[in-house]
């Protein structure tokens, strides 16, 4: 596989400059964090007209003079304020922090689920397996271990993943419902969220969820809530044992956001589990975000971290693909893509996949 990406027409000092950005990091997110939780930029938001003083920030949040001075004053390195006459003001990309959601998204689950188990990604590189796990405890990957995570990891891991999916629901409803179909699977269906929107938009479909004992017990806490309980069912599967089918007969088998969590070979044994469950006129729905097919370079730039958070966190062995892996993969496991709709919800692609 071949393709080109990125560029080297930096001149030597500005390619300094952000290697020591790089350098220095960790430190910078830490700082930017604080700026943002304890109100800081908020503050400065505020007087945003008049602009405000040092000072003036720690007398009204009752922090030091101290301790507001380090961090704005990183600030200004960050560019999320700048001074102006002895004045602070909130710049454009301070005002993001404090008020974009995908902004606020992303810094919790860097914060909460990842920060300390990065120190070990040099070791998940070396051994494939998700070293960084272990800050929170022994398991084999974080899907195992989600319901049992501390619930503020549990909130920010969450938080990012329905921010992505949940957008995308609305838009792909009407596309896997136009063949008016009667019986789903949704394989991981994690909270039940999209088995319930699906419930809601179609009164005639039943849905069944396949995923880990302990993230169906929480699905179907959220099911019986709804009152889908009588349309909606859980299946019990360790997704990664090849050697357990899925149920059959089915309609449509949607995967979310899904395969981007398994390795390669593991992705090719859920796509052939998934045609054997389809009936003869079913579809596979495939809803991912590929890094290659993103309209801003902010969003290439997430999905690459988000793939080293699959490295040293969630298994060791699964990324945010290039489109072009996983059409070779859908092809290998003995289907084709039928219909293809890009720029789904926030960055997705949807392939509806069936049997070559």
């Amino acid at each position: 596989m071949s393709y080109n990406y990125g560029k080297d027409e930096k001149s030597a000092v500005q390619a300094k400059f952000d290697a020591q950005k790089i350098a220095f990091a960790p430190i910078m997110f830490q700082a930017a964090k604080s700026l943002r939780n304890l109100g800081i930029l908020e503050y400065i938001q505020k007087q945003r007209k008049q602009g405000t003083t040092i000072e003036q920030i720690a007398e009204g949040l009752n922090l030091s003079v101290y301790g507001v001075k380090v961090l704005v004053e990183a600030g200004l390195s960050l560019e999320v304020v700048y001074i102006e006459e002895g004045k602070v003001f909130l710049t454009k990309t301070g005002w993001f922090l404090i008020n974009d959601e995908l902004t606020k998204v992303n810094m919790d689950f860097t914060h909460d689920v990842n920060y300390k188990g990065f120190f070990e990604l040099e070791e998940s590189i070396k051994t494939g397996k998700p070293e960084g796990l272990k800050v929170f405890g022994e398991w084999d990957t974080i899907y195992e271990a989600l319901s049992q995570l501390p619930q503020d990891v549990k909130d920010s891991w969450f938080g990012f993943d329905h921010f992505y999916s949940d957008v995308a629901f609305p838009e792909v409803l009407p596309l896997i419902f136009d063949g008016k179909p009667k019986k789903g699977m949704d394989v991981g269906g994690n909270t039940g969220k999209f088995a319930i929107k699906a419930a809601e938009f179609n009164s005639d479909i039943d849905i069944t969820i396949l995923d880990l004992p302990g993230q169906l017990a929480v699905a179907e806490k959220n099911i019986k809530q709804a009152g889908f309980e009588n349309r909606i069912n859980g299946y019990p599967l360790n997704l990664l044992d090849h050697s357990k089918p899925f149920p059959l007969g089915y309609d449509f088998v949607w995967m979310s956001q899904f395969l981007d969590c398994f390795s390669q070979e593991d992705i090719v044994n859920l796509i052939k589990r998934a045609k054997v469950a389809l009936n003869a006129d079913g579809a596979l729905y495939v809803l991912e975000t590929y890094w290659d097919k993103q309209k801003y370079e902010a969003s290439t730039y997430s999905l690459h971290a988000t793939s080293l958070y699959f490295t040293c966190l969630a298994n060791g062995c699964s990324q945010m693909y290039h489109h072009q892996d996983m059409l070779k993969l859908i092809d290998k496991a003995g289907m084709k893509v039928a219909q293809e709709w890009e720029n789904i919800g926030i960055s997705h692609t949807l392939y509806k996949c069936v049997p070559k």
